[in-house]
């Protein structure tokens, strides 16, 4: 599936693919990449940029919601080789440095190979770059002072559990939830909201407070790291993914 790119607000614009999504944000000054898919998603990040009129050099930077590969595995080149500030919560960034690593291992998945959406899956991110083990050296906590420079002055949420510093953000009305909470996956046999399956989350615990502390928001618009865009109340997510 190609990347489908659909405008969420004046300024919020939500790519979706069927592996992974990303969000972009704009205003006159250039645009904020919000997560950038696996390493062979870079000519769909590029393609997302260019559909909205924007270039590499319009990119101001790239903040993440947390450092798996399949989120942050184009900014890896983005960084590189254009020098682009990449940016995620604190506790988020020995992470995406690659001082250390929370991910699923290929050991865990190939346990469940047997099963077909697994197998389709795993051939899928293997061909994106799932097995990429790079970081980026040059990733910044996400602060204050870091929001109030880029477009939408994205709102940090702190949601730890899928990762030890997983953040969601709010812009401009609208929840940016990554993994904490999405409204599928290719293994996953259901839609609507709900948590990843437990193998791929770092603390199962800490993301079901997580869900408590986003279910405290009065949005209205949720665009998940997986799965299609959600229009409803984000309470109402948040419950429906806990009560799974």
């Amino acid at each position: 599936m190609a990347v489908a790119l659909s405008k969420v607000t004046d300024t919020v614009h939500f790519a979706h693919t069927d592996l992974v999504n990303w969000a972009l944000v704009t205003d006159g000054s250039g645009v904020l990449l919000i997560d950038a898919g696996f390493p062979g998603h870079r000519a769909d990040v590029l393609a997302s940029l260019r559909q909205l009129g924007f270039g590499i050099d319009d990119l101001r930077a790239i903040l993440l919601t947390h450092a798996h590969v399949d989120h942050f595995g184009s900014a890896i080149w983005f960084a590189k080789t254009h020098g682009t500030p990449v940016y995620c919560h604190a506790a988020e960034v020995g992470h995406a440095k690659r001082e250390y690593l929370e991910q699923v291992s290929v050991l865990d998945v190939g346990k469940r190979i047997w099963q077909p959406s697994f197998l389709t899956w795993t051939v899928a991110i293997t061909r994106k770059g799932g097995l990429v083990r790079d970081g980026i050296p040059s990733a910044q906590p996400y602060t204050e002072e870091v929001a109030a420079r880029l477009p939408g002055t994205p709102t940090a949420i702190p949601t730890p559990g899928h990762t030890g510093g997983h953040c969601s953000f709010i812009v401009d009305g609208v929840l940016i939830s990554g993994d904490a909470l999405v409204t599928g996956h290719p293994v996953s046999p259901r839609g609507g909201p709900q948590l990843l399956p437990s193998l791929f989350n770092h603390d199962e615990r800490a993301c079901v407070r997580s869900l408590a502390a986003l279910g405290l928001l009065d949005g209205e618009v949720l665009l998940p790291g997986h799965g299609p865009l959600w229009r409803g109340s984000i309470r109402e997510a948040a419950e429906q993914a806990a009560a799974r």
